[in-house]
């Protein structure tokens, strides 16, 4: 299976040298995307789905940390490995947070960057394999222990990490059987658990549209509502109201 790359770095000389030197090491990567701001970066996440990325975390119009917050918000947060200049320890704590897997002080060798993303490839496909040999008792099993544990903490601000380490495997792997036997992603899941106990407040009637938000976990009224609308067809209030 083909894996696609993209790096992202609003210094032209990191991003195209980067470029350059995994394309002349190694041809593992179907495509190699470039995009020299936040913005670009996220379109070409949106748009081609890259499967690993190099992402700075300081640069135009989106900082890395942005991007990294929209991607997963619609759950399609590549492997990433954070690129910076920062070495304060809440850069990297955030990054980490985000689902970074790696954070790289610059200036950094681009061997040891052919060498990182080498090792993401061969986990990758380990992670593929694995789901392709696997028996479906076990990958039910696994899918099960994730939903068990997202049923019981949907309130938290949880990740799929925090999920992945609950069921023991990896986060790419969980995203991969989340997909294939339920065909959706750890977001879309998660916001479903959550929207449920929201409809269980709104027909209590007791607490308000922003409160039920924050009480189900999420941290934003109108995504809130966005969600809400998606899942259901009608907004919070819409749906009180066939309540009272």
């Amino acid at each position: 299976m083909s894996i696609k790359l993209l790096i992202a770095d609003d210094e032209d000389t990191v991003r195209n040298g980067i470029a350059k030197y995994i394309q002349l090491h190694t041809d593992r990567f179907e495509k190699i995307y470039l995009a020299a701001n936040g913005r670009e970066a996220l379109d070409i996440i949106f748009r081609d789905k890259p499967d690993i990325m190099f992402l700075d975390v300081q640069m135009p119009l989106l900082n890395g940390l942005e991007v990294m917050q929209e991607a997963r918000r619609a759950d399609i947060l590549p492997y990433t490995m954070i690129l910076s200049a920062y070495d304060e320890f809440k850069y990297c704590q955030q990054a980490l947070r985000l689902g970074a897997r790696e954070y790289l002080l610059k200036p950094v060798r681009s061997s040891d960057i052919l060498q990182r993303v080498n090792r993401a490839a061969d986990e990758m496909f380990g992670q593929w394999e694995a789901a392709r040999t696997e028996p479906v008792e076990e990958k039910n099993h696994m899918v099960e222990l994730a939903m068990e544990y997202m049923e019981e903490h949907y309130y938290e601000n949880m990740m799929l990490v925090d999920v992945a380490q609950r069921a023991g495997i990896s986060p790419g792997y969980l995203s991969t059987l989340f997909q294939k036997q339920l065909s959706k992603g750890f977001v879309d899941c998660l916001n479903e658990i959550r929207i449920e106990h929201a409809c269980t407040y709104l027909q209590q009637n007791y607490l308000k549209t922003y409160e039920i938000a924050y009480k189900v976990g999420f941290k934003d009224e109108k995504y809130f509502s966005k969600v809400f609308k998606k899942i259901k067809g009608q907004s919070p209030s819409e749906y009180r109201k066939a309540y009272r």
